[in-house]
């Protein structure tokens, strides 16, 4: 008798209902948090899901196509395939170097004492926030012999002319590349340094102990395992860097860019939203995308939960 009504306590306290209740003032203070994420990232995003199975131009009301826009956005949009294999190959390059170099640099700053830790902090982390980094590298890559590249290495004698960086097809997709690189040290670096403050001084000296022996060791049995909330952080931050972007394209290479070489399915998805007004179609490029973003997600938590075994 005393199980089945232990059992059935339980069982109540299990229930969602009881748990709001139980914890009212809690749900209560995160009540505007949940309805502002709801009503600008949930429903945005089924809306979208929603509109990619229509035809819809914004003058008139959506029209039900079925798969028609996904049919043509993998059968017969050429541009799209080209947008999809810049950004892949942008996503596997830049994602795991950016996501590395922001993990190497913060662990040996924060080796440093404080004012000289602050003051390397601000060094990295400042391209990714400045307004004008754009203008810096068009000033760099400009493709007349006034450009710095261009002059640096006519005067090393290694290029007899200038090079058209940001005209030649060739060379679009390695400089975009360099410059998102550059600007990749962003707010996962900042999530690894408050990581890195985190960690328990302690468990060095009881590892020390218990064999470990150096400084690699430490990192991936003490340090690693002891942030893992910061490095999901930042490896969500910096999957959704390497997939969105457009900015550089557009204002380094243009949109279109020479043979679309610069062209990223975000460009593409812009150029059918907001230029063309067919947001139907562009509700599929975003699908997609959101998809992908989901799944690279998803197999990076994998790999991350297996840090320190």
């Amino acid at each position: 008798m005393a199980s089945n009504e232990a059992m059935a306590i339980a069982k109540k306290q299990s229930k969602l209902s009881y748990q709001i209740k139980k914890n009212k003032a809690c749900y209560i203070m995160m009540a505007p948090y949940f309805i502002f994420f709801f009503l600008f990232t949930v429903l945005p995003v089924l809306t979208s899901m929603a509109l990619s199975f229509t035809y819809f131009n914004m003058l008139e009301w959506p029209t039900f196509n079925g798969w028609n826009n996904y049919i043509k956005l993998f059968l017969e949009d050429d541009i799209f395939l080209i947008s999809l294999k810049n950004t892949l190959i942008f996503a596997v390059v830049t994602g795991p170097i950016s996501y590395l170099l922001c993990l190497l640099f913060a662990w040996i700053i924060n080796e440093f004492s404080s004012k000289i830790r602050t003051l390397l902090t601000l060094i990295f982390y400042a391209p990714s926030i400045c307004g004008n980094a754009y203008m810096v590298w068009s000033l760099i890559l400009s493709s007349d012999r006034y450009g710095y590249l261009n002059g640096i290495l006519i005067k090393l004698g290694i290029i007899n002319e200038q090079k058209l960086w940001m005209q030649d097809a060739k060379y679009i997709l390695p400089c975009l590349i360099v410059v998102q690189l550059w600007l990749s040290l962003g707010t996962g670096f900042l999530s690894f340094i408050a990581g890195l403050q985190t960690v328990d001084k302690s468990l060095y000296e009881a590892a020390a102990l218990d064999g470990v022996k150096n400084r690699w060791q430490e990192l991936w049995y003490i340090t690693l395992p002891s942030m893992k909330p910061q490095l999901m952080f930042g490896a969500v931050m910096q999957i959704t860097q390497s997939f969105a972007v457009a900015d550089i394209s557009i204002q380094l290479a243009g949109n279109p860019s020479v043979n679309y070489a610069g062209a990223t399915v975000v460009t593409h998805l812009l150029d059918y939203g907001s230029t063309r007004f067919d947001m139907g179609y562009a509700s599929a490029i975003a699908t997609v995308l959101f998809l992908l973003m989901v799944g690279t997600n998803k197999l990076v938590q994998k790999i991350l939960g297996r840090v320190g075994e």
